[in-house]
């Protein structure tokens, strides 16, 4: 048996993000954009992969113009009712993800999903999910399947919808292409 080359691997990955992607709703992604833009900063927490992809996002959208910050980092300042903490955790489980959230909660900071499981303890707490219904450690019932390790699909998801929403915040606010060079690293 054949094994599969890299154009047919990379036809299935593609495949499967268009199909994920295609899946989250759209009036999920404009209340998502109406709670960053309304907030005075954005921060971002999740754990391995997932925390990579929200690290993409946090310095993509600080680009726009928009305060971000991850939790854990050195300079990260106290989260108040103004701000939005962003979880991703396919899951909804995950125990740093999870308590760091309630922890936002009681601070009165709004609380946004960005997961699959939308029976986690995080429905209590979240002012909205941002549902990327794929396959999680769970297989819950109505995940979207992936050919991919473990979660793989949920996190590459994750970051192209970041800049996806990027790019519609860039169009909401008429951005200028060119300025936003001005946010972006200059010691390099």
């Amino acid at each position: 048996m054949k094994e599969p080359s890299y154009g047919e691997i990379r036809d299935l990955v593609l495949g499967e993000l268009n199909i994920s992607l295609a899946a989250v709703g759209e009036e999920e992604i404009e209340q998502l954009i109406d709670i960053v833009l309304s907030s005075r900063r954005v921060f971002f927490v999740g754990v391995g992969r997932v925390m990579l992809s929200l690290q993409a996002i946090a310095k993509r959208w600080a680009h726009l113009g928009i305060d971000t910050h991850l939790v854990g980092e050195i300079t990260e300042p106290a989260i108040t009712k103004d701000d939005v903490l962003i979880v991703g955790s396919g899951s909804g489980t995950s125990f740093f993800p999870a308590g760091i959230a309630q922890i936002a909660h009681k601070q009165g900071a709004k609380i946004v999903h960005i997961g699959s499981n939308p029976n986690s303890g995080l429905r209590d707490i979240a002012s909205l999910m941002v549902r990327i219904p794929v396959r999680t450690k769970y297989y819950l019932e109505d995940e979207i399947d992936s050919a991919q390790p473990m979660t793989s699909l949920f996190e590459q998801s994750l970051l192209l919808l970041g800049d996806i929403v990027a790019k519609m915040i860039i169009q909401r606010r008429n951005l200028d292409m060119k300025a936003l060079w001005q946010h972006h690293a200059n010691l390099e």
